[in-house]
């Protein structure tokens, strides 16, 4: 019969600097500067002990280093996304912009509670971490928390920033302008535009772009349909569309993905094809509904994790005490092409 001790998992232990030093023929002071990046020696001294670090396994010691640089090397980043339907792409930029600088990202959800989102906050202060990144669902409401004068820098990015602050968000209506001006080159004459609710600030400017393109082009401009980001909207709008007896759309440009393909569906059954008669474009190009989408549906990508990324490097900026003029950076959105919208005219 075996002992729970005798069963019990041997862990090895960890390598330690002095180990490192002895096998590189080196002091532990010399050992230790080469590893952080300090101290005078040849090039070919630094590589040798890091390169004998590295075949040892050795794993320097993060909160003698934390205690040392007074950093944490944490970030924290906030958001009532439920769903992670914006957060974890833009989390995804945030990890690629501060991995190479040995810093790591915890996810905090706040939903829509002040309360939570205090305890979050706290907690995350009691971490010591180095700054914070706030994001959210839409870009023109503030999480339910005050982020301001706190003892540490806060980034906003897809979130209404606190003033004073800096932010990043996506250029909506340059999106929009991807989307229409594709369709006018496409030749497509008879634009509709399907969204989402007018209290939506997105809304409002992708259907001042949708009208400014049509203008610029000598195109009629159809009064947008506004109504929820759901598929059965865009099932809906497709009846108001296409059920009377007037000049039909040849084309859909729509407020988010969820809408396309409700438009898509509700084409389909009334047998007209897509893209043959109409074209439709979305808007978010959330893959898992675009790629399954038939057919594939072309949409305006805004472009997340990018700007999840120049968040990260924004907050690492704030926190080596590099100034940052506050205010409000919109990034490029890109045009992701599918079969949802056609090709252009012989």
């Amino acid at each position: 019969m075996v002992s729970d001790a005798e069963s019990a998992p041997v862990f090895a232990k960890p390598v330690t600097l002095r180990e490192v030093a002895v096998s590189a023929g080196v002091s532990v002071a010399t050992a230790s500067k080469a590893l952080n990046g300090q101290g005078r020696m040849t090039a070919e001294t630094r590589e040798r002990i890091r390169e004998t670090a590295r075949l040892l396994g050795f794993r320097p010691n993060s909160l003698a280093q934390s205690l040392l640089r007074r950093r944490s090397f944490t970030v924290g980043l906030l958001t009532n996304d439920t769903y992670g339907r914006f957060s974890l792409p833009l989390m995804a930029g945030v990890s690629d912009a501060l991995v190479d600088n040995g810093v790591s990202v915890f996810l905090c959800n706040v939903e829509d509670d002040t309360r939570l989102g205090q305890l979050h906050v706290e907690a995350m202060l009691d971490k010591r971490v180095d700054g914070i990144i706030a994001t959210g669902k839409r870009i023109d409401r503030h999480l339910p928390v005050d982020l301001a004068n706190l003892r540490v820098p806060v980034v906003y990015a897809f979130t209404q920033p606190d003033a004073g602050a800096v932010g990043f968000v996506s250029d909506d209506a340059d999106g929009a302008r991807l989307a229409v001006e594709h369709f006018c080159r496409l030749g497509r004459r008879r634009i509709a535009h399907v969204s989402g609710p007018a209290s939506f600030a997105v809304v409002n400017t992708r259907a001042g772009a949708y009208r400014a393109v049509l203008q610029e082009n000598n195109l009629p401009a159809i009064e947008p349909l506004l109504g929820a980001w759901s598929e059965a909207w865009g099932h809906e709008a497709v009846a108001k569309l296409f059920g009377g007896r007037g000049e039909r759309p040849d084309a859909v440009f729509c407020g988010n993905d969820q809408i396309a393909r409700g438009v898509i569906d509700a084409l389909r059954e009334r047998g007209i094809r897509v893209p043959d008669e109409v074209g439709v474009i979305g808007f978010d190009n959330w893959e898992i509904v675009a790629e399954a989408t038939r057919p594939p549906l072309t949409s305006v990508d805004m472009n997340l994790a990018s700007l999840g990324r120049e968040a990260g490097l924004a907050l690492l900026s704030l926190v080596d005490g590099q100034p940052a003029a506050p205010g409000i950076r919109k990034l490029p959105c890109r045009l992701v092409v599918r079969q949802s919208c056609g090709s252009p005219p012989e």
